[in-house]
């Protein structure tokens, strides 16, 4: 099978750009796989050099008259390169590809994965869903039911969730959790270290956990620690944590290409997002072996059971944060029988095998006018244990 992974992003695509990389990967091991993305993201560099994997540089959002240029490169890419499945990934890519199709010397089927909670009513949606879609792929149950109340509800749609590389993402040993600890703070042996690895954007809610350790009682706010990966954050947001009194307590590491070493040093993880629809942190820090405190924004609380692998609160509640936050650091060895058991749900779900899987389905069955969504939809639901 030959496929085309389509993504916009320009830098860095978060989410997006670990949903195709662990794709990519994947697929290139028996089928032909290229990439489209501009030349300045992050996914583009990190795609260049794979074996098996052709990147092209693509700008789906190009401005004047780079945009016919740009359009007559992905026309040559789609109409040359014969693949069967286009992969598109948001709006602008989507856009474009749509175009390219309508004009292609070959029509190769296309496939979109919804990977936002955004809206889906416009004008360029329905336009989308009628002449440039066969297939879309969910990747929560909540992102479905937003599909099944727009214009793509008259294709097949399917929930495929994020899957996550076991060997890549697992649990470290015992030594290597004390250096990692000593290396980020040099932290007392009964402290408490939260992490997260979803980002430092306002909306994802890391400063209300700030918000909520200053609110505790001294001889727990003096235990608590945080580290939050991702890119620098805005100057007001590092304000308001001096002048919470909390920038002891904080760590910023900047934007990572490995997380596994700050998710190794800490204790729970969290992912307190105003809007969401899965999560690849959460998933990530439960196949490493912790909690996970998530809000219960879109399609977080898939990943999590609350009290048993992870807790979930209501977003952008800080008073419920801090309540929360009492009683891990009031009881901290509850937090080792529930690591082991965010492991397990994340070795017996979350598996990459599931996730690739699952998108074979999906291929195959756009491919194949005999399939029909309802049994492909019960087969991976099935297959997923869900």
């Amino acid at each position: 099978m030959r496929v085309l992974l389509t993504n916009f992003h320009r830098g860095n695509g978060g989410g997006h750009d670990t949903y195709l990389l662990n794709l990519l990967t994947a697929l290139a091991l028996s089928h032909e796989v290229a990439v489209a993305a501009p030349h300045s993201s992050r996914l583009f560099r990190l795609a260049s050099g794979r074996t098996g994997v052709r990147v092209t540089a693509v700008d789906f959002a190009p401005r004047g008259l780079r945009w016919l240029r740009e359009l007559w490169t992905l026309w040559r890419l789609v109409s040359l390169g014969r693949f069967d499945i286009v992969h598109v990934n948001g709006s602008a890519d989507h856009k474009l590809i749509m175009l390219v199709r309508l004009m292609a010397l070959r029509r190769p089927r296309i496939v979109y994965t919804k990977h936002n909670d955004h809206r889906s009513r416009s004008v360029g949606n329905w336009l989308r869903a009628w002449l440039g879609t066969d297939h879309v792929i969910a990747v929560s149950d909540y992102v479905a039911g937003k599909l099944r109340d727009s214009p793509y509800r008259r294709l097949p749609i399917t929930t495929v969730p994020h899957g996550i590389d076991g060997n890549h993402f697992a649990p470290p040993a015992a030594d290597e959790v004390a250096a990692l600890r000593t290396h980020h703070f040099g932290a007392e042996s009964d402290s408490t270290i939260f992490v997260s690895t979803a980002g430092t954007h306002h909306e994802k809610g890391w400063i209300d956990l700030v918000e909520a350790v200053a609110q505790l009682p001294a001889h727990l706010r003096r235990r608590a620690r945080v580290i939050v990966a991702g890119e620098t954050p805005s100057p007001c947001m590092v304000s308001k944590v001096e002048s919470l009194g909390l920038s002891g307590h904080v760590v910023f590491t900047g934007l990572l290409d490995d997380v596994r070493p700050t998710l190794a040093a800490g204790n729970v993880a969290f992912v307190l997002s105003r809007r969401e629809t899965l999560s690849f942190a959460c998933r990530e820090a439960m196949a490493m072996g912790l909690p996970v405190l998530v809000s219960d924004a879109g399609g977080l609380p898939e990943n999590v059971t609350d009290g048993i692998d992870g807790w979930v609160v209501p977003r952008a509640d800080v008073a419920a944060l801090r309540a929360r936050l009492e009683s891990i650091l009031s009881e901290p060895d509850q937090l080792i029988g529930m690591g082991s058991a965010a492991l397990a749900k994340s070795q017996a779900h979350f598996g990459l095998d599931a996730f690739v899987a699952g998108t074979m389905a999906v291929y195959r069955a756009t491919l194949d006018a005999e399939v029909t969504p309802e049994p492909l939809q019960t087969a991976l639901t099935k297959s997923n244990g869900r």
